[in-house]
């Protein structure tokens, strides 16, 4: 339906999420976040979906923050309890999902729009995108996780001049600095997500569950650990049907069918 706040749909093995207020920029208020946690679980649940795909309605915003109307209603204690603890569990969700996430920036990704993009695995920019986490200019700095977020996947000097100025970055820069993967023409921008969707959805829902697992759990070990954690979880794929369907496919030049067992 056209008035629905957050749009859901199923290309094939691709979930597809768009936050559909272009009004607002696409502007995160509490039943906009309530209304994604929602999409989220119903394409985690679908066994079809593979991967998952999220972006913005219109072409000028993918998520230009929080709906600032809202947030100056809110005191401490009740946006702690409140706005706070709905986007901080919201954003771990997706950070968290077994399924990979594409990212699809099709405009402005401010505040809220970059910490919502620092918590999806692949970054595809449009080439007209902006990102920056403005706070600092309304008297706030980064709250749904983006503070502690950048500082672990950009140079930490580069992150502070962000956060601290509120500079806006341009899609080309943050491919640089290594918050995106690639600028691609707005008009294909949906092409390109979708097209790199299909390829990853095509390899091992299982293998894939258990990388993104190892890469979640050894990024925030010691090296000694993580690698036995590594050691550990590709252990257990070789208990898989996939793993040995995907050899056996090899040594048979024949293209492999994984059905994530």
């Amino acid at each position: 339906m056209a008035d629905q706040i957050v749009l859901t749909e199923v290309r094939g093995l691709v979930g597809l999420i768009t936050i559909n207020r272009p009004e607002v920029h696409n502007a995160l208020d509490s039943r906009t976040l309530l209304a994604l946690e929602k999409a989220l679980t119903e394409l985690e649940s679908n066994e079809q979906v593979r991967v998952i795909v999220l972006t913005g309605a219109g072409e000028k915003s993918f998520v230009a923050g929080g709906d600032l109307a809202e947030m100056n209603e809110r005191q401490g204690i009740a946006h702690y309890q409140e706005f706070a603890e709905d986007i901080h569990r919201i954003f771990r969700r997706f950070e968290v999902s077994d399924k990979p996430t594409i990212c699809a920036v099709n405009g402005w990704a401010l505040g809220g729009g970059t910490e919502l993009l620092l918590s999806l695995d692949i970054r595809l920019l449009a080439d007209h995108a902006m990102l920056a986490l403005p706070e600092i200019n309304l008297g706030l700095f980064p709250g749904a996780g983006g503070s502690q977020r950048i500082i672990r996947q950009i140079p930490l000097c580069r992150a502070k001049e962000m956060m601290f100025s509120g500079e806006r970055m341009t899609a080309e820069e943050a491919v640089r600095v290594g918050l995106a993967n690639r600028v691609v023409p707005k008009e294909q921008l949906m092409d390109e997500a979708m097209s790199l969707a299909e390829t990853i959805a095509k390899k091992s829902p299982l293998v894939l569950k258990l990388l993104k697992r190892t890469l979640r759990d050894g990024a925030d070990m010691p090296l000694a650990g993580a690698l036995a954690h590594e050691q550990a979880m590709v252990s257990l794929v070789f208990d898989s049907r996939d793993a040995h369907e995907g050899i056996g496919a090899f040594l048979e030049k024949r293209k492999a069918n994984f059905i994530g067992r």
